[in-house]
């Protein structure tokens, strides 16, 4: 057996947690939700998140506006909802998972019709940013 120094020891232990965090998806955000929901926002009133049609009722759908990963939600049929995919928890990518929002890093869970938390370790919900049913599209309300 080979006797580590303290040094060494530390090395490898934070090369293991780096490689666990990047398996499971774990990240640091570049920023938080509230400022990924901010920046969305600000593309202005109208424009088109994504056809109606692209999001099944009692579905959620992953789309990207202006390079920011989103949820789209369709709790009901003329009922829609757009949230930061941000894991409020610890950065993680929030997924849809079986009419739910699931974040595949720590087990937290999130409606689809608020965003709020099913089940933890996340404490506060995920980010939304206003949006509308105009015709057939969805589009931001700002």
């Amino acid at each position: 057996m080979t006797d580590l120094t303290r040094r060494q020891l530390l090395g490898v232990a934070g090369t293991t947690v780096a490689g666990v965090c990047l398996l499971s998806a774990c990240v640091t955000p570049a920023e938080t939700p509230d400022e990924a929901a901010s920046a969305v926002a600000a593309q202005g009133k109208g424009t088109k998140v994504a056809a109606l049609a692209d999001v099944q009722v009692g579905a959620a759908k992953a789309v990207t506006l202006d390079g920011k990963a989103l949820l789209l939600t369709r709790p009901a049929e003329r009922e829609v909802h757009l949230f930061s995919s941000i894991c409020p928890h610890a950065g993680c990518q929030v997924a849809p998972a079986n009419g739910e929002l699931d974040c595949p890093c720590h087990g937290s869970r999130f409606a689809l019709k608020d965003g709020s938390v099913i089940s933890g370790p996340a404490q506060s919900p995920l980010a939304e940013i206003p949006v509308q049913i105009q015709g057939n599209d969805v589009v931001l309300a700002g």
